[in-house]
């Protein structure tokens, strides 16, 4: 790959006038929220939405039947891996994406393709991470994520969804905490969505599990802000025994 800018397409100049007043407001700048909305939002053609994780297993199995099930596997799933591995790899990825550094982005997305043990579930990533690259690519027309796209699809990189999220959000002049943040809201969102159509729950109930985790999602953000990418962990047994145990399963509503 070779070496790009990293000038930063966000930082656009304005006058005196309107920095001024952006610079009144509190919390992030509207053109990063923006941004962190548009690749968080269900509507992003990531693909998403045909991935469970594991928890159509555990529907099937009839260990999720209920709300209170369904916000036990969404906690285990954050707290066990997408915290502590998907959500440092956002952060690192973005830092890597601001300096410009290609090297640094490349060793972790490596490092996310070894953690990723479960078949289904590292399709998944790669799958999801590769559509985000494309989209991202077309939409922001950023010199180092369409570098990081032509890599996935030359097949040089796996490309996995946090490492291509964080970067192209980092681009966007988002912080990697911010990033970090939507990520996780994106993950459980996803689940959430997926129990509601494998478990009789109403989307009263979906939102009720939602707003349950997101002080988790808020503190594991916060720690996957601190922790340097060389140190994401992941140690989820049972959703990863699901998760092969999916590939068994006689009907399928879910590619994982």
């Amino acid at each position: 790959m070779s070496a790009v800018s990293t000038e930063q397409p966000g930082e656009n100049k304005r006058s005196g006038t309107a920095a001024a007043g952006r610079s009144e407001r509190p919390g992030m700048a509207l053109d990063c929220l923006l941004a962190v909305l548009q690749l968080a939002d269900g509507l992003f053609p990531a693909g998403g939405f045909a991935h469970s994780f594991g928890l159509e297993t555990y529907a099937q199995e009839g260990r999720v039947t209920d709300r209170d099930g369904l916000e036990a596997f969404v906690v285990a799933h954050l707290e066990g891996a997408s915290g502590p591995a998907d959500a440092v790899a956002v952060v690192g990825a973005a830092r890597a994406a601001v300096a410009g550094d290609q090297a640094a982005w490349l060793e972790l997305d490596g490092r996310l393709e070894a953690m990723k043990t479960v078949p289904e579930f590292r399709a998944a990533s790669r799958q999801m991470g590769r559509q985000t690259a494309r989209v991202a690519a077309a939409v922001a027309q950023d010199p180092f994520v369409a570098a990081l796209a032509r890599a996935i699809e030359d097949g040089l990189t796996p490309g996995h969804h946090a490492a291509v999220f964080g970067a192209a959000l980092g681009r966007r002049g988002v912080d990697g905490e911010a990033a970090a943040t939507a990520f996780l809201y994106s993950t459980a969102a996803l689940l959430v969505g997926a129990g509601l159509r494998l478990v009789s729950l109403g989307q009263v109930d979906g939102q009720k599990v939602l707003a349950a985790v997101l002080p988790r999602v808020a503190r594991l953000a916060a720690t996957a802000a601190v922790t340097p990418f060389t140190e994401m962990w992941s140690f989820t047994p049972a959703l990863e025994l699901a998760g092969l145990r999916h590939a068994r399963l006689e009907m399928r509503l879910f590619r994982s």
